[in-house]
């Protein structure tokens, strides 16, 4: 017998009782899933292919998809390879966006 609206929603219940109606599953779910290739295509763009090997050496640590990265590489300029250079120059805040 249906004696709510929260019992008419199917739902797990898990260890120790708490419940989670599978629409509230379903979604976050599918953020965490948007959130990893998000992270997965910000650092196979054309700055972290062609500065691979600088970011390795200049900026360690620094975070893929905020700007962290190219900007940490910005710092450095005059010491990354040529390709890093061209990349920063060619794409994203180096056309003048942001500057």
């Amino acid at each position: 017998m249906i004696t709510s609206r929260w019992d008419a929603i199917p739902h797990v219940v898990f260890k120790g009782g708490h419940a989670v109606n599978y629409v509230n599953a379903i979604t976050v779910g599918a953020l965490i899933i948007v959130a990893s290739v998000a992270s997965a295509a910000a650092q196979t763009g054309p700055v972290a292919t062609a500065c691979k090997t600088d970011i390795s050496k200049f900026c360690v640590g620094k975070s893929h998809g905020r700007g962290e990265v190219r900007h940490c590489l910005q710092s450095h300029y005059a010491k990354v390879s040529a390709a890093c250079k061209h990349a920063l120059d060619t794409t994203g805040g180096g056309r003048g966006m942001g500057r």
